[in-house]
């Protein structure tokens, strides 16, 4: 069982790696080698000393020889240039997301007929995929039915990485599994360029006792998702069995991981439960007009009934995933203790 990280080093494939490290299988099977893929070295290879984790450095596509020297079980393509980023630089986007997918397609798919087995792949995609125009508004609840009309480069890209996973899938290349994240929050350490970075940045940053500022307005409605449930539906969907009835995979359709929705005051005020109103005095609303347009874009409430069907729920309450980040990173909190 050899699997592939890409994005190790990145915040959820940090998480991953770890997560398959405790369990040290993966369907049941024991992992033989664990392949951790970045271009950058961060503090996700700490586990670079592990027995079974083997580093490849560099960007992907250069690196596809040495990452398929071997026989590849399974994909976790997490690696990806976000969203922000993709809208300010056009060709990095195209690069990094849909350039890079189409090498690592390719490579999985050259496997089989050189003698090994149909790789496994998960790809990481988005709610960005979706988007609302004046012809086609999007429904007040969206599912894996409705059209997917994305309002960015980002949400394009995805998408047409979708596609491409699909039409893999059907011709028997790869084994193909697509998620669409919610964005996660409270992510922890550094803002990160994601148009989205904010819903993070306005609770951690006050609960470490540092200034934050919100680019959207306070009746923001947004789909959110905890570390720990991502992490939980990526790993569902990538072993299911596929198939049809309950806990199976069935067909080529993305699955929706489960979404919260949450407003932007509403964050706030969990925030002032957990830590005070010391803490939401630090959080300065300042309208972003281009951030906005992008989070606006985006569907808040979601058909969660696909990923029901595999035994995936979303986060309980906003305070719950509150609550979940100060437990996993006690050091970067400096909890403002409400009177009374």
């Amino acid at each position: 069982m050899r699997i592939i990280v890409t994005g190790a080093s990145g915040f959820l494939g940090r998480l991953l790696v770890g997560r398959l490290l405790r369990t040290r299988t993966f369907d049941g099977v024991p992992i033989t080698r664990l392949v951790l893929v970045d271009h950058v070295v961060g503090p996700g290879f700490a586990s670079a000393d592990d027995p079974l984790v083997d580093v490849v450095h560099g960007d992907l596509t250069d690196r596809l020889d040495d990452v398929f020297a071997e026989p590849v079980d399974v994909v976790f393509h997490l690696a990806a240039a976000v969203s922000a980023e993709c809208e300010a630089d056009f060709d990095l986007g195209m690069g990094a997301n849909l350039d890079t997918t189409r090498a690592l397609l390719e490579a999985a798919r050259a496997q089989s007929p050189a003698g090994g087995a149909v790789p496994r792949m998960l790809f990481a995609s988005s709610l960005a995929v979706y988007g609302s125009t004046p012809e086609l508004p999007l429904p007040s609840v969206v599912s894996e039915a409705t059209v997917p009309l994305p309002q960015s480069s980002y949400g394009t890209q995805k998408l047409v990485c979708e596609h491409l996973i699909a039409d893999f899938t059907r011709r028997g290349f790869i084994d193909g599994r697509v998620v669409r994240l919610m964005t996660v929050v409270v992510r922890p350490g550094r803002p990160n360029a994601a148009a989205s970075g904010f819903l993070s940045s306005i609770i951690r940053e006050p609960l470490a006792r540092l200034p934050a500022t919100c680019p959207v307005a306070p009746g923001t409605q947004v789909a959110l998702a905890s570390p720990r449930r991502t992490i939980e539906g990526i790993l569902r969907v990538a072993e299911a069995e596929r198939g049809t009835g309950p806990g199976r995979l069935e067909g080529r359709l993305p699955v929706n991981l489960p979404a919260l929705t949450v407003g932007v005051a509403e964050m706030l005020a969990t925030l002032r439960q957990v830590a005070g109103s010391a803490a939401t005095d630090l959080v300065t609303f300042t309208p972003d007009p281009a951030i906005a347009a992008v989070v606006g874009s985006w569907p808040a409430v979601i058909d969660n009934r696909r990923a029901a069907g595999l035994g995936l729920e979303p986060d309980p309450s906003f305070l719950s995933v509150v609550q979940d980040y100060v437990t996993d990173h006690p050091d970067a909190v400096t909890l403002h203790r409400p009177r009374g």
